[in-house]
């Protein structure tokens, strides 16, 4: 038991795992964690796609132009004149940004709806998910091909448990992450003293009750113990490295994220499995990519949300 618990009177009292599965069962399925708009999909996947014909599709769905629009102007912040022409706005992001903004949007809109209106720093926790769901692309792809948006999604969704504690255990929330403790508590000791159960266990139980992939269960369930992780050990690095340099570089929610120092990221589990064989040049070669893409980070998040 924590100490500051002995003596508080209002913290709420942590439920058993039954009590746990059945709030879960009272979540509504979000539709954007299991499909993409199919039209926009094939195009994107299709060799004779045409820059016309996606921005057509794109045009059906306002919050998804609006993001768009803001993504490219704020990316491409130098240009002589704010662009405001869907056609040239997909020729600049290119195809691969404009996938992952078609799944920013729906599931960032359908995760708010299911956190209700809770009191939080919603904002940064999109920006951190999202920053996550870049990084963990980034460190992925430094030792294989992506051949399909798996690696993007299992960091943009690592946090999902936080978002069902918002919306199933509103009172263990607003306590856990809002109460009278110390910055550098540890959180996750905090949600299972309080409420029974972490997050990432949280997360990982919604995800598998709604039939997600089961790497995407995994990565959610280990993404802060990657070596734990079985045949979803890489992805689940990749998530880890993400989430810690996100942590480091300060993209974090204050009451959620412990402080990450230069040691906690050098000495992540994740490193190993990445790079097994000690191979410090490839390690070093990858983190020179990520300091890269960090250094760009904050205009791509300022532009989506």
């Amino acid at each position: 038991m924590m100490p500051e618990l002995l003596c508080d009177p209002e913290a709420p009292k942590p439920l058993d795992h039954r009590q746990i599965e059945i709030r879960i069962d009272g979540c509504p399925r979000l539709p954007s964690l299991r499909s993409i708009d199919s039209a926009l999909r094939s195009l994107l996947n299709d060799d004779s796609r045409y820059i016309s014909q996606i921005a057509d599709i794109i045009r059906r769905d306002p919050s998804l132009t609006a993001r768009l629009l803001r993504l490219v102007n704020s990316v491409y912040y130098g240009m002589s004149a704010p662009v405001n022409n869907l056609e040239e706005a997909v020729f600049y992001l290119g195809l691969r940004q404009i996938r992952q903004l078609v799944m920013v949007t729906p599931i960032i809109e359908d995760f708010q709806k299911l956190a209700g209106d809770t009191p939080f720093s919603w904002r940064d926790f999109w920006r951190h998910c999202i920053g996550t769901a870049i990084l963990t692309r980034e460190v992925w792809s430094s030792i294989q091909p992506s051949m399909d948006e798996t690696d993007y999604v299992a960091g943009l969704v690592h946090d999902v448990g936080k978002i069902i504690m918002a919306s199933a255990f509103p009172q263990h929330f607003h306590y856990i992450y809002q109460g009278p403790w110390d910055v550098n508590s540890d959180v996750i000791e905090r949600e299972r003293t309080i409420l029974g159960i972490d997050h990432a266990k949280l997360g990982a139980l919604y995800l598998r009750r709604h039939n997600l992939p089961s790497v995407l269960v995994e990565t959610t369930l280990y993404h802060h113990t990657p070596e734990l992780a079985g045949s979803s050990a890489t992805l689940a690095a990749s998530v880890q490295v993400a989430d810690l340099l996100m942590n480091h570089a300060n993209f974090k929610v204050l009451g959620i994220s412990r402080n990450v120092t230069e040691e906690d990221l050098s000495n992540a589990t994740g490193w190993k499995i990445l790079f097994p064989h000690d191979s410090d040049r490839e390690k070093q070669i990858a983190q020179g990519n990520l300091r890269r893409s960090m250094e760009r980070l904050p205009m791509i998040l300022d532009g989506l949300i």
